[in-house]
């Protein structure tokens, strides 16, 4: 499936373990295919999506340069409204989080045609520095999706040159359109992190 006029190209390609993987100009690795590192998502920026379709998940990964610590306030604060989004895309606003379990959390989707869309949910576990684990619906029949509730699960790791950000959605069995469609949601997501967690880092560097 392609596009026009310069629009990415997007190839589905089924795998042998009934996983869909999602390829935007490189091959991305299936369930039982590692680099040869033997981990799940290498050393490159780019961020990269898997569609379990049996089980109903996506993992999508991307390595940051800053620490978990710093990584885990760009994901549960309103510092989400500064990187998560684009002109061209769609901005996240009115970012409201009560940070402990059970408590809940609201943001508004504003895209660039005009339409503002709620999204909300709780948080099931907060880990500092490490692992976040929350609810996701949307405050309208979407269309893919309608109103079902989604888990999302945010796990950071340490390593020597910053964290590696891995996400697991769960939630999508008998959803598979929606779930192409987050995979991509979530690969677009930890592009526009990654690049915001750089210019955090450098700009903090140069105040120390």
């Amino acid at each position: 499936m392609s596009g026009s006029d310069g629009a990415v190209r997007l190839s589905i390609t089924m795998r042998r373990n009934s996983a869909l993987t999602l390829m935007d100009g490189e091959a991305i690795p299936g369930r039982d295919e590692t680099q040869s590192n033997g981990e799940a998502f290498g050393p490159a920026a780019r961020a990269r999506a898997l569609i379990d379709r049996s089980a109903g998940t996506i993992t999508a990964g991307v390595d940051v340069v800053c620490a978990p610590e710093r990584v885990y306030r760009m994901l549960v604060t309103a510092e989400t409204e500064r990187w998560w989004g684009s002109a061209e895309t769609y901005l996240m606003r009115e970012w409201i989080a009560e940070l402990h379990p059970g408590g809940s959390w609201r943001a508004l989707v504003c895209f660039a045609d005009g339409r503002r869309i709620p999204a909300s949910g709780r948080f099931l576990e907060l880990e500092l520095p490490d692992k976040v684990v929350q609810t996701r619906a949307y405050g309208f029949d979407h269309p893919t999706m309608k109103r079902g509730e989604t888990r999302v699960t945010y796990l950071l790791a340490r390593h020597q040159t910053g964290t590696r950000v891995t996400v697991f959605h769960e939630g999508f069995q008998g959803f598979e359109a929606a779930a192409v469609e987050h995979a991509l949601g979530w690969e677009r997501a930890l592009n526009w992190l990654e690049p915001y967690a750089r210019r955090v880092y450098d700009e903090e560097r140069r105040r120390q």
